[in-house]
């Protein structure tokens, strides 16, 4: 069989493409530890108070250990909600330390919701009946604002909070 010049570069050029691609996966995914996001916890979206991580007065953040927080969050239509302060205000900011490492632990009521953290790693799709979870090192300081990246209704552009790193 014989092949026009042409078509050996451009084969020539598909194959090094190919191969490229696959190393870069391959990095990622082995040297990285990049992987895709797992639903091995699943919820009842009907009934998310249920579950002990997204009971109202679990909402919000947590310091479990020197310099590791968790955050739980429920995302529901246009709002995540954060929990409530003690002058029961719904929380829209989260503080927390520069250096400290953040647990996201997030599932949605209603419909898929996005959470990301602008400026930072975290960024995770939130189904409802699963929980998403995102753990992340807050090496920065300033303010992140969290928005919805996957639109959600009419209101999607409320849809947003605050990470303060100090």
């Amino acid at each position: 069989m014989h092949l026009h010049k042409y078509e050996k570069v451009w084969l020539t050029f598909g194959m090094a493409s190919l191969v490229i691609f696959l190393l870069i996966i391959g990095f990622a995914a082995f040297w990285k530890g990049t992987h895709p996001q797992s639903h091995l916890e699943t919820i009842d979206q009907n009934n998310v108070e249920a579950h002990d991580s997204f009971k109202p007065e679990n909402l919000g953040l947590t310091e479990v250990a020197d310099g590791k927080y968790k955050v739980n969050i429920v995302a529901s239509a246009f709002n995540y909600d954060f929990g409530v302060d003690k002058d029961e205000k719904a929380v829209k900011t989260i503080r927390v330390p520069q250096g400290s490492t953040v647990l996201f632990t997030i599932t949605s009521k209603d419909v898929v919701h996005g959470f990301q953290v602008a400026g930072t790693n975290v960024n995770m799709m939130v189904e409802p009946g699963h929980i998403s979870r995102y753990e992340a090192v807050m090496k920065n300081k300033g303010e992140f604002t969290i928005v919805c990246n996957e639109y959600c209704g009419i209101g999607h552009h409320q849809m947003f909070g605050k990470v303060e790193v100090y």
